[in-house]
């Protein structure tokens, strides 16, 4: 095979993502770039998630997706072939957040692996990132039955594509630094320490994890058999417990994967000068962090500082609007927000106030274009508890307080 498998850990629609694909967009040239809904086609507001899925990449990137309804396995006849004639004439494949095992029920026994590796073996980009990258693995961790429903921890049977288009017998763990938990351990992908180490025995004994870094992307390139990591995170193999880690700009050779042993992946990888002029941190990273400026102001009775802090905020939960991860971050930072505000109410007068409403307001405005209703309302609720008034009218929205 010559084309480039991308795997993503998260992010796959945030800001910190839009350098990687940029590039790996280039490399499809004027072939399409097709959106497969298949792994939150279970979810009540997949049209919605496709639809922020679609503007992020024309937003970011200037490319035109095209989205293939693979939500449950087409019946036989003129929609099937239909959509896998799109699949099959993609330079650009991506699928990404929901659950792996809705998505493995869809694809498993029919033409769609087949199609996957036709994709990759024409030299072409097949991009899977945090639920549909577990399923490319030998085994596949049911994210949502054990972190969401408490079944035991097992493995599912996944895909195998990653095996067969390098030859590395591997189990694929996006999300692999996830601190979301805080106090408990959240780590790959939902697992935690504990869990991991009693699942990693049930593996066959060729097999071993690719853990891939939250807002990172591991770029295996089947022509020169070699992987680069980019992003903001790193790539970790790990094997009978022990791990080895990559930053972003490391390249190295399948072989260093295949290995299995630390001995032979010891010696330094090549790391790259081009590492990441990304942007540095998450959603919930970028939160704490004008938290801490907000309370130092606060505190200081800066109250300048205070609104700046809070439209940086305001700007930060603007430009990650269109991210379609589940988790709770946008909501910590509403809440962040609103707790800003408040505060902000007992000691700043009016006419300080101005610009901070005018931007919540720009921002709510922005919300409902994109239909993301929880935060729209969020955000009246905010304005609302503070004493403004928004009327929406033909001509855009107003305030009075």
């Amino acid at each position: 095979m010559t084309g480039l498998l991308v795997i993503m850990g998260s992010g796959e629609t945030a800001p910190t993502m839009v350098k990687p694909h940029r590039e790996i967009l280039q490399r499809c040239g004027d072939l399409p770039a097709v959106l497969l809904d298949t792994p939150y086609g279970f979810q009540e507001n997949a049209d919605d998630i496709s639809a922020k899925a679609v503007k992020y990449f024309a937003d970011s990137t200037g490319r035109r997706l095209s989205v293939v309804g693979w939500r449950t396995v087409p019946e036989p006849g003129l929609p099937r072939e239909r959509a896998l004639a799109a699949l099959r004439e993609a330079g650009w494949l991506f699928a990404g957040p929901g659950s792996p095992t809705y998505a493995l029920r869809q694809w498993t026994d029919t033409e769609f692996p087949a199609v996957l590796t036709e994709v990759l073996g024409a030299g072409r980009v097949v991009c899977f990132a945090s639920a549909a990258a577990l399923t490319l693995g030998s085994h596949t961790i049911p994210v949502y039955e054990i972190y969401k429903a408490g079944i035991e921890p097992h493995w599912v049977p996944g895909l195998d594509l990653f095996h067969r288009a390098t030859g590395l017998p591997a189990v694929l763990v996006p999300h692999y630094d996830n601190a979301e938990g805080g106090h408990h351990d959240t780590r790959f992908c939902y697992l935690g320490e504990r869990r991991l180490s009693a699942l990693e025995p049930a593996l066959p004994a060729e097999a071993f994890i690719i853990g891939i870094d939250e807002h990172t992307a591991g770029l295996f390139d089947l022509a020169t058999r070699s992987v680069r990591v980019v992003g903001n995170g790193g790539l970790t193999l790990r094997r009978g417990g022990r791990s080895q880690w990559w930053p972003a700009g490391t390249t190295l050779p399948f072989s260093a994967l295949a290995a299995g042993s630390f001995d032979a992946v010891a010696a330094a990888p090549e790391v790259t000068a081009a590492a990441e002029a990304l942007p540095p941190t998450s959603l919930s990273a970028l939160t704490l962090s004008v938290i801490a400026r907000f309370d130092a102001c606060y505190e200081a009775r800066e109250a300048d500082g205070c609104v700046a802090a809070a439209l940086d905020l305001e700007q930060a939960l603007q430009d990650w609007v269109a991210d379609t991860d589940v988790s709770d971050e946008r909501e910590q930072a509403r809440a962040s927000l609103r707790r800003m505000l408040v505060r902000l109410g007992s000691f700043a007068g009016p006419d300080r106030f101005t610009p901070l409403v005018a931007a919540l307001v720009g921002l709510r405005t922005s919300a409902r274009s994109a239909k993301d209703w929880a935060l729209s309302d969020a955000l009246r609720d905010v304005l609302a508890s503070a004493g403004v008034t928004v009327r929406d009218t033909p001509a855009g929205a107003e305030w009075t307080a």
